[in-house]
């Protein structure tokens, strides 16, 4: 085994994933910017990449980096989605602040 995982443990990152995953719950949870929220969930997305490419590097298996590829995939599918809605929304009542979103409604 003579790759990086013979110098660095994978609790190293299971935590650094664990805290990336935390720090992006709370950007969800707390912030009204529909920007910052989006952001927050490809903080999240990132750290399930980070994860899966860690274990299936420490089992030598390519499994988790095919799944990396295609959440990687799909995630630029939404981020091109998703900022056309934020753009869509912010000409129709110019914020992006989630709690203003009720005028949109009829």
């Amino acid at each position: 085994m003579n790759n990086i995982f013979s110098t660095v443990p994978i609790q190293h990152y299971i935590i650094l994933s664990a805290v990336l995953f935390s720090i992006g719950v709370i950007g969800v949870l707390t912030r009204r910017n529909a920007i910052i929220i989006f952001m927050s969930v490809e903080i999240m997305l990132n750290s399930v990449n980070l994860l899966l490419a860690a274990f299936s590097t420490y089992h030598n298996d390519a499994a988790g980096q095919i799944f990396v590829f295609f959440i990687m995939a799909v995630a630029a599918a939404e981020v091109a989605v998703g900022l056309a809605i934020i753009v869509m929304i912010y000409r129709n009542i110019n914020t992006v602040d989630i709690n203003d979103l009720n005028r949109l409604k009829g």
